[in-house]
């Protein structure tokens, strides 16, 4: 890659086209950009909100870590990783990764690694927040995800 990985965490929404706009700007050799967007889930009508704490500092460099170990695995030409924080009501964006390659699976395989080790390695708490005006408990990290994760060591 020639510029690093943009890597943010924000409270504010962002703009998939906007972000992969930035990413793919001005490269004539990108053949594939895949992108990923976990979105806040309702839990079949039972929440209102995800509440998102992280540990500032932490957080972007675990990001970055991740990032930059993807670009090492993988021939990428571009990396966007973005995590929200705050209340995130269902249907609204938490996380978004973006790859761009000259290939379609160095961006696929990439996409998907990260986001393994994101779900969990990163250090980001979830709340549940329920309809009823109850606090429901905090979400760890499944079973399935660090399966996940430990396909690619």
């Amino acid at each position: 890659m020639t510029n690093g990985p943009t890597i943010r965490v924000q409270a504010e929404d962002f703009d998939l086209q906007a972000e992969i706009a930035a990413l793919t700007g001005g490269h004539r050799d990108i053949g594939a950009v895949v992108s990923f967007t976990g979105l806040c889930r309702d839990e079949k009508g039972a929440l209102a909100a995800l509440e998102l704490e992280h540990y500032p500092g932490m957080a972007e460099a675990e990001m970055l870590r991740i990032a930059n170990e993807a670009g090492e695995r993988w021939p990428l030409d571009g990396i966007t990783v973005i995590h929200r924080f705050g209340k995130i009501a269902p249907g609204e964006n938490i996380v978004l990764v973006v790859t761009a390659s000259k290939h379609r699976q160095a961006a696929f395989d990439s996409a998907s690694f990260m986001m393994d080790f994101l779900k969990s390695k990163a250090p980001f708490w979830k709340r549940e927040i329920r309809k009823d005006g109850s606090e429901g408990s905090w979400v760890d990290a499944r079973d399935t995800d660090h399966d996940a994760m430990e396909r690619w060591r």
